[in-house]
């Protein structure tokens, strides 16, 4: 969320900011402007008739104690005063509420400011590639089959059955391919804890004040599944319960960082993706992700970026699969984010790099939602953490990279040598 106090000090600053993402925010803008304008009115209002109701009870114990009659005229005129003082505060008090309920509202609707350091750019198409790794082990030749031809060859995933138990972009996985999905999540966690994060294994069903805190709600309700009977929802990535895990917390300063990481299932409607990657693990409605996340002290914050996108670029090195990294451009970042980080991964089949990681700073974007600080010994008051996160990976879209990056000449699949261990096999 958006710091109000900023927007009131510097607004064709935040105005600009948000005018090179995408996405139109001027009239919320100037209504929130406008509804600040009007709730600050009645608070000088109601500030005014606070300190006028002191100086009537004040004014009503002098003249008692110099003399007067309680019940005399003059006490009683002052004593009228002070009704009706107090008759107008409490008329202004649900008007301040329902004001501040409303600037509220909007606050929650109007995403982070990018960072100066992110490349401006309208859409996806002017995101900025930054490096690459591993174009000497993309695969050559025309043969070569789409993942989830290899699965169902394979006999290691089932898509048509799926659907007779859910329905369309679900997946069974069978045998090795149930093996090579738990192999995955187990050297993911094995190696962030070993780069310093703590495993957490979070509560999958979360409420709605998590998915407030995160940012996923309001804006992105539809792409969620509710529980119909109880304020639970379906995480839709771990980044959810792990940025609650200190909500309305103060943390102390040397407490910072602190690392998680985290497997969960994670379950998407994919509402606005309809005809899109309809075949496969790409974008299923159901897929396992390990995520990494960061609460860190606001000057170590892009540094800590850094760390974790190379964190996340490590398990692809270990896995030896080539990707790219990209700078996304402010009108391709996401709604809590301020700068992020892609990691795309080799699709032969698809001949293009896809996404399988998204490393984000949020700055204190999420940390002012769920009301998260820390404080510094020996100084006043306290500040926002920074959160950051990204996935470590998605485990889907890796096993597809792994089967088309992989396949052999003969249909079957090497098995990469960190996962041999895990699988006790070399082939699928």
């Amino acid at each position: 969320m958006l710091d109000l106090k900023l927007i009131r000090q510097n607004p064709d600053q935040v105005a600009a900011a948000l005018a090179k993402r995408s996405g139109d925010y001027a009239n919320s803008l100037s209504e929130l402007q406008a509804l600040d304008s009007e709730q600050r009115g009645l608070e000088g209002v109601r500030s005014q008739l606070q300190a006028r109701s002191n100086e009537i009870g004040k004014a009503v114990g002098m003249k008692i104690k110099g003399g007067a009659d309680p019940k005399g005229d003059e006490v009683k005129a002052l004593r009228g005063e002070g009704n009706q003082v107090k008759k107008e505060l409490a008329e202004l008090e649900p008007q301040e509420k329902e004001l501040k309920a409303k600037i509220q509202d909007i606050l929650l609707t109007l995403p982070n400011l990018p960072n100066d350091t992110t490349p401006e750019g309208k859409d996806e198409e002017e995101n900025v590639e930054v490096r690459r790794w591993g174009d000497d082990l993309i695969p050559q030749g025309d043969q070569l089959l789409a993942h989830y031809e290899l699965g169902e060859k394979l006999g290691i995933m089932n898509f048509e059955r799926s659907v007779k138990i859910a329905q369309s972009r679900f997946v069974t996985l069978i045998g090795a391919g149930a093996a090579l999905e738990r192999a995955l999540i187990q050297f993911m966690l094995n190696r962030h804890t070993k780069s310093g994060y703590t495993e957490i294994l979070p509560p999958i069903l979360v409420n709605s004040a998590s998915l407030t805190g995160s940012g996923q709600l309001p804006k992105f309700a539809e792409d969620s599944f509710k529980c119909a009977d109880d304020d639970l929802w379906l995480t839709p990535t771990a980044e959810v319960p792990l940025t609650n895990l200190h909500r309305s917390e103060i943390l102390t300063e040397d407490q910072l960082p602190i690392n998680y990481c985290a497997y969960t299932p994670c379950f998407r409607r994919e509402a606005g993706s309809y005809g899109r990657d309809t075949r496969g693990l790409i974008r299923l409605h159901q897929f396992n992700k390990v995520e990494m996340f960061k609460f860190v002290h606001p000057d170590t914050s892009f540094d800590e970026l850094e760390a974790l996108t190379k964190d996340a670029e490590d398990i692809l090195q270990q896995l030896k699969l080539p990707y790219r990294v990209l700078a996304l451009c402010t009108g391709d970042i996401g709604f809590s984010a301020t700068k992020t980080y892609d990691l795309e991964v080799w699709l032969p089949s698809a001949n293009r790099y896809r996404e399988i990681s998204s490393c984000s700073n949020c700055v204190d974007f999420q940390a002012r939602r769920a009301d998260i600080r820390f404080k510094t010994p020996g100084q006043k008051g306290t500040q926002f953490v920074h959160t950051l996160n990204g996935s470590g990976l998605a485990i889907g879209r890796t096993m597809a990279a792994i089967l088309e990056n992989y396949q052999q000449p003969n249909g079957s699949v090497k098995v990469p040598e960190v996962l041999q261990p895990y699988m006790g096999r070399e082939f699928l």
